[in-house]
């Protein structure tokens, strides 16, 4: 019996041995399996799931399957409930019913309600050209329906046009207006998806009433928009106005503990969501489920991937796996996480989120915040290890603010360090446009040799951070060192806000 247990003792000290004479590349190269990974993917982008809208059934499918993913892997449930699940009960506003609109002689059906109340009206409206300052003046708009061409004189495309919104809404209610109804002839292929995105609105509070009852923006023809010029316009308007619902849905947490005695009450956050935008207007084959496949259930099974990973070879500091809800609507998700956390905020001291909207070059790892945190050179060093190259998104587009429109943020503003790593992308160009939001967003139209590289990368670089014993911070003079500052208890100033 004693020789039995001394060979047992052996095999055990050598598989001990050759774990700990592993390198973290090897480690992070033994797991990923490229049948695994597009299982996931085909599960989560299939027509089944319906594109994953938030609050959908489809959605708690999906909740469900990542939860028992999480729990075969052997990780720990959320410590606050005992079950994999955070629920979040989020307010839905939505028109029941189109709005019957016209103007000028003309029916307007491609309408975006920002708000509006029940009316069923006929009246006269009043041409602002672009509804600027100087377009008030010496006008009486109290009690009146604005009519103003979207945009600027300089710009009115879509994208700058929505910059210009909000002041534009707060000139009318300055100036008395009822409602403002703005116009414009804009990109056929980009209206589609801001419609979609506009159409309706969720928020994790009940909104309060708003100053201005009815805000429109109407999609029409060049050939339209140049008529609009009369002072006076006769204009028809019934809706029964924006309805309100609770929309109740759930993030999935795991947890898994570290195996360094001090440095396990440290956390890495690896988080994506899981939602998408469910089912839009048809493509020309008739298509309207958006699979969702590069966003996000890339990202979904890169967190996936890196639970596998760990609950194998476990870090040395611990980590907290979050897939979060409602992004597309908002962040929504994860700002209800940051507000309701499970465990204390302090003890997160970097979020790993991985989201992307599509990729164009395979040769890249594309990450939001690359050169904003402490721990560069290992993103750097874990994407090169598999023959690809880390760049940070502001080199590629700085003026679309990527850093600030993914679920990185909601922990950014508390200030924890928190880059997005994202599949390559140099360009916004016809590759991204193709699949970003649409129907052709599907499982089977993805490079998965690309991803395996990836993957591997991406769990390269969350083992080097967590076993590093020097916590990654923000580079000096980050706008998000402040917040980071007071959460980490390192100088009395108030947190950021933005």
């Amino acid at each position: 019996m004693k020789s039995i247990k001394i060979i047992f003792t052996i095999l055990g000290l050598s598989i001990s041995t050759f774990v700990a004479a592993q390198t973290d590349s090897e480690i992070a190269e033994e797991t990923v399996n490229k049948n695994e990974i597009e299982g996931h993917i085909y599960f989560l982008a299939d027509d089944a799931l319906k594109g994953r809208a938030t609050g959908s059934p489809e959605l708690k499918i999906a909740a469900s399957y990542l939860a028992n993913t999480l729990r075969g892997y052997g990780l720990k449930p959320n410590p606050k409930n005992g079950t994999y699940y955070q629920n979040v009960d989020l307010h839905h506003y939505f028109l029941s019913e189109d709005i019957e609109l016209s103007f000028g002689g003309q029916n307007y059906p491609e309408v975006v309600a920002f708000d509006i109340d029940a009316i069923d009206s006929e009246e006269d409206a009043i041409y602002l050209n672009y509804g600027l300052e100087e377009d008030y003046k010496g006008k009486d708009v109290k009690g009146k329906i604005i009519i103003v061409k979207a945009g600027t004189p300089e710009n009115n495309e879509l994208r700058p046009a929505l910059r210009s919104r909000a002041p534009k809404r707060e000139l009318a209610i300055h100036n008395g207006a009822r409602g403002l109804i703005e116009v414009g002839s804009f990109d056929t292929a980009l209206w589609p998806r801001f419609k979609h995105a506009f159409e309706e609105r969720t928020s994790l509070t009940e909104s309060e009433k708003e100053p201005l009852p009815l805000f429109l923006w109407v999609q029409t023809s060049p050939e339209n928009l140049a008529k609009l010029g009369n002072e006076s316009i006769p204009i028809k308007i019934k809706s029964a106005g924006i309805q309100n619902e609770i929309l109740k849905t759930q993030n999935v947490i795991g947890v898994l503990e570290g195996t360094d005695t001090k440095l396990k009450e440290e956390y890495i956050i690896y988080s994506a969501h899981y939602d998408h935008i469910g089912i839009g207007t048809p493509d020309a084959q008739g298509d309207s489920i958006y699979n969702g496949a590069r966003d996000n259930a890339i990202g979904t099974t890169a967190v996936l991937s890196m639970a596998e990973n760990l609950s194998k070879y476990p870090t040395k500091r611990s980590a907290l796996f979050i897939l979060f809800t409602g992004e597309e609507l908002g962040l929504l998700g994860s700002r209800y996480y940051v507000e309701n956390p499970v465990i204390p905020l302090h003890q997160m001291i970097y979020c790993f989120n991985t989201d992307g909207g599509g990729y164009n070059n395979t040769s890249l790892a594309t990450i939001a915040g690359l050169n904003r945190t402490t721990a560069k050179n290992k993103m750097i060093k874990g994407a090169k290890t598999f023959g690809l190259k880390a760049l940070d998104i502001d080199e590629v587009a700085p003026e679309e603010g990527l850093f600030d429109r993914s679920d990185n943020v909601s922990f950014a503003r508390v200030g924890i360090p928190s880059p997005t790593y994202s599949t390559g992308f140099d360009a916004f160009d016809d590759e991204i446009n193709k699949y970003y939001h649409q129907a052709a967003d599907e499982a089977n139209s993805l490079d998965y040799d690309y991803l395996v590289k990836f993957y591997k990368g991406y769990i390269l670089s969350g083992r080097s951070i967590a076993n590093d014993p020097e916590r990654p911070y923000w580079i000096k003079g980050d706008k998000y060192e402040a917040a980071a500052n007071v959460l980490y208890s390192k100088v009395p100033e108030a947190p950021i806000k933005n």
